[in-house]
């Protein structure tokens, strides 16, 4: 690709596409990026959009958007249950896609647009962004050190008082279809965890919901099984009294990881109380958008594409959908291509 500016467009206007118009209008993105038109279906966001930034093209219909506006980017931030026919739209057309997670709402669904985007030989992100956090790159550095020894067990917790919390608000957050904790909270975790310490291969869940059919999981007790044996305990709760909790805790041989509520990390000694460990911000990395960007270009890019989205679902329908009270060998799902 040329120098010129890459030409973009954002389908959604909820928390993430407003939070990527503000991240595109950053100074330093601005010799690089260029939004040029966005889609919402909900009129009064649109309009707001559309009295904010007069200069973007608004649409309705993302269909017309990929119809009549010549892009080079697709930013998909719209609800999972639209995820498949969004992107299918947008490789169709060979766009490049960067993809809010879950890839997709189903497994079938996840497969086909890994399928279609290797076929399109495009650039195809998901917006995992923990990754490349410096809490999270210090605890692989630490793993990968051994500082704790050989991992001997790893813990989950996903614990929220209030779900949906107060900040999000749309429709389908608390629904079964297409929300709950497991799916917008546990697949950034999956995503880590597959990546610090390699596939999981087994998995074995029970969901706990309320007396509403419609709404989204309450509680979750799941084990799960990293290739190498070593078990993963999930253990996750909403509508309690208390303080909301997201940790990811790692016991060694020889100590004690953890990695509380996103960013805190700790660790120890056998024996010894926890301690704050400083990460190195020099181990944190440029936002996904900025790979994505390096990888349009054809440059050196750290950023994770629809296999790992894939790999992340066949892990979350899982969870989501237990289909035995036993562990359950995932690997028939596995895609080498």
């Amino acid at each position: 690709m040329t120098s010129r500016k890459i030409r973009l467009a954002i389908i959604g206007l909820g928390n993430m596409g407003q939070h990527m118009i503000r991240l595109v209008n950053k100074p330093e993105f601005q010799p690089e990026i260029e939004l040029t038109a966005i889609c919402e279906s909900n009129d009064h966001s649109r309009q707001q959009c559309r009295e904010k930034y007069p200069e973007l093209k608004c649409y309705a219909d993302y269909q017309l958007l990929l119809d009549t506006t010549d892009i080079d980017l697709l930013y998909v931030a719209v609800p999972p249950a639209f995820h498949h026919d969004v992107v299918s739209a947008a490789l169709r057309k060979n766009i490049h896609v960067f993809c809010e997670k879950p890839l997709a709402n189903s497994l079938d669904e996840a497969k086909r647009l890994l399928l279609m985007a290797k076929e399109a030989g495009v650039v195809h992100a998901i917006h995992f962004s923990m990754p490349h956090e410096p809490a999270v790159r210090q605890m692989k550095k630490m793993v990968a050190e051994e500082a704790i020894g050989a991992i001997r067990k790893i813990d989950l917790i996903l614990q929220f008082p209030k779900w949906p919390r107060d900040w999000q608000h749309n429709s389908w957050i608390s629904s079964r279809q297409q929300g709950g904790f497991v799916l917008e909270v546990g697949v950034h975790w999956i995503h880590v965890m597959q990546k610090l310490f390699g596939r999981i291969t087994h998995v074995q869940s029970e969901l706990e919901f309320s007396e509403q059919p419609d709404r989204c999981e309450i509680g979750v007790r799941a084990k799960m099984l990293i290739a190498d044996g070593v078990p993963v305990q999930l253990n996750g709760m909403s509508e309690f009294a208390g303080e909301e909790r997201v940790s990811l805790v790692v016991y060694g041989t020889t100590g004690t990881i953890a990695l509380e509520n996103w960013s805190e990390l700790f660790a120890g000694s056998i024996g010894q109380p926890l301690q704050p460990v400083a990460a190195d911000d020099e181990l944190g990395e440029p936002t996904v958008l900025k790979h994505v960007i390096q990888a349009i270009r054809g440059e050196q890019a750290d950023l994770y594409d629809f296999h790992d989205g894939y790999d992340a679902q066949v892990v979350l329908e899982a969870l989501r959908h237990p289909e035995s009270s036993q562990l359950v060998d995932i690997r028939e799902h596995d895609i080498h291509i």
